[in-house]
């Protein structure tokens, strides 16, 4: 019985986390989203589940910010760096605008070409 005890559970309750890290489930909601590698699953019913990563990376974010005092972006390099973490580039709304406005314009390039070879036939 003391072995279940030890052993990692495969996901935490937003309960379980709040406990385990000493978090109130309001700040683990402002971390998640403010960190776009810290993402909750959620139950059937709705309810928010996390990875033993997730608890991990909520517990360690504590320590960088209340313990030494890091900023919010410096918690996250931080993070990003112990646990091989990248937040995806992709993720920037600026490159995000940019990607659609190249898209938006092949789109009417093709729709261009489109009208051409409609009319030609």
């Amino acid at each position: 019985m003391s072995q279940l005890r030890t052993q990692e559970k495969l996901v935490y309750s937003l309960e379980d986390v709040s406990r385990l890290a000493r978090v109130d489930a309001e700040t683990v909601a402002a971390w998640e989203k403010e960190f776009p590698f810290l993402r909750a699953g959620s139950t059937g019913t709705g309810k928010k589940i996390f990875r033993h990563k997730d608890l991990a990376i909520i517990q360690r974010l504590k320590v960088l910010i209340e313990k030494k005092g890091l900023t919010l972006a410096g918690a996250k390099r931080k993070i990003e760096e112990e646990f091989g973490l990248r937040t995806p580039a992709e993720l920037h709304p600026d490159k995000i605008k940019k990607t659609l406005l190249n898209v938006r314009d092949e789109l009417q390039d093709l729709l261009a070409l489109l009208d051409k070879t409609e009319k030609k036939g």
